[in-house]
């Protein structure tokens, strides 16, 4: 069982008292690999500009990671793993990395928010997490894409 800190908890349960009929099945994650990541990226989302991230699927064809699923939760950690907001999905998509459109790039809100800009670092986050794991990043790799939108805050 995952043990988080009581602000996500606290978060949570405040949520949840506002909008009862939902489950009380949440998950809690940070973006990116680092407490700075984690920062920069969340603050982007709270801020409104992020509504869009993506991964290698991988991770859930073969990581052992659940497949996100429209309408579920998430409550968004900072780089010290505390609550900063609650995003809610209302998008999954899987496609090959060089077919992500110039709109997905925007929503992910990142840099000047263009496709170039995109695929310049998330080649290579998608390359380190390669190298990590022993197998090759290739232009095809599929990569799941989430649309999110912020619920709480």
């Amino acid at each position: 069982m995952v043990v988080y800190k009581d602000s996500v908890h606290e978060m949570w349960q405040k949520y949840r008292t506002e909008h009862p009929m939902i489950s009380n099945k949440f998950e809690a994650w940070a973006f990116g690999n680092s407490a700075q990541m984690a920062n920069e990226l969340g603050g982007l989302v709270i801020d409104g500009i992020k509504t869009g991230t993506s991964s290698l699927f991988y991770w859930y064809d073969q990581g052992g990671e659940t497949m996100p699923s429209v309408g579920s939760h998430v409550v968004l950690l900072d780089g010290n793993e505390e609550a900063m907001g609650i995003i809610k999905l209302i998008g999954v998509t899987i496609m090959p990395f060089n077919e992500v459109p110039e709109t997905f790039a925007y929503l992910e809100g990142e840099g000047d928010r263009t496709l170039e800009y995109w695929r310049k670092v998330h080649t290579s986050f998608f390359t380190n997490e390669c190298l990590e794991l022993g197998i090759p990043f290739e232009e095809d790799a599929l990569v799941v894409c989430e649309e999110f939108e912020v619920v709480y805050k």
